[in-house]
Parts: C-alpha cells; structure tokens; sequence
C-alpha cells in the first residue's frame, strides 16, 4: 500500500553542508521529520558537489518518513559562475555586470532540460538568456534561430 504524502518542503542548500541549522531545521522539524538523517543522506548524496547550491524537493509522508529529489543547481547561479561575477544587477535594464556567450547559455540549458519545462534545447536557451537579461548579463554572439 502506497504511503499517504503530507507535504513537500522545498529548500535550496550548498552541496556536502547540510546542517540542523536554519533553514533547514525549522522547515523539517516543524513536518516531524528526522533532521539529522536527513542531513546526512544529503551530505552523502552531495559530496561531489560541494559548496553548490542545490535545490532539493523533499516528500513527507504521514509516518514522518521522507525522500528527497536533488536538481541541477539554478540557472541564475551558473550564470554567475560562467560571467564571473558575484551577483545580478539592481537596475537590470540600465546597468550591466558582464557578459557570456550564447555557447555558455547552450551548456546551461543542456544541462537544465530536464528541471524545465520545455521540450528543445532552443527554447531552454531563449530561457535561460532572459534569467541572464534579467540579472543584467548581456548575452553575445549570434541567437541560435527559434522555429
């Protein structure tokens, strides 16, 4: 018999440093869940990782067990990775803060199709360029063509 799921906590955590701490304590502890198992299966599952931040949907069933899906970090944060800087722009339209290609903004969505919810790579990338436009990164080079 299938168990009865009573909640879904999503957080957002830096790979290999899961700890009780907040946000992750209050948001499990108030669901009834073992927070230090918790904590040491995604520190195990996210040792390669280290220091990336990793969204993570966590599913609480009524017997206060849990597991969880680990996804690709967001594509805000490769972003900043690939154009070396260490946030967006406060004023997105008017003040840029670096740059990247359309062949970086082809590896993130090569990378994040299967957390979005688009079928081909163009339509990832045309995404993944406005999270960049957004952030005030200008995208260089020639768009690939959208059919």
């Amino acid at each position: 018999m299938a168990k009865e799921l009573s909640a879904i906590v999503k957080l957002q955590i830096k790979g290999g440093a899961a700890n009780p701490s907040p946000p992750i304590g209050p948001a499990l502890g108030a669901k009834g869940v073992n927070i230090m198992e918790f904590c040491k299966q995604f520190n195990a599952r996210t040792q390669e990782q280290a220091g990336k931040v990793l969204p993570v949907m966590i599913n609480v069933y009524s017997d206060k067990t849990f597991d969880f899906v680990i996804k690709r970090p967001p594509a805000a944060i490769q972003i900043m990775e690939l154009a070396k800087v260490k946030a967006g722009s406060g004023e997105s339209n008017r003040k840029k803060v670096g740059s990247i290609s359309w062949d970086q903004i082809r590896t993130i969505a090569t990378d994040k199709i299967v957390d979005m919810n688009c079928f081909t790579i163009e339509s990832a990338m045309f995404m993944v360029a406005g999270t960049a436009r957004s952030m005030g990164v200008t995208v260089t080079g020639e768009a690939p063509v959208k059919n």
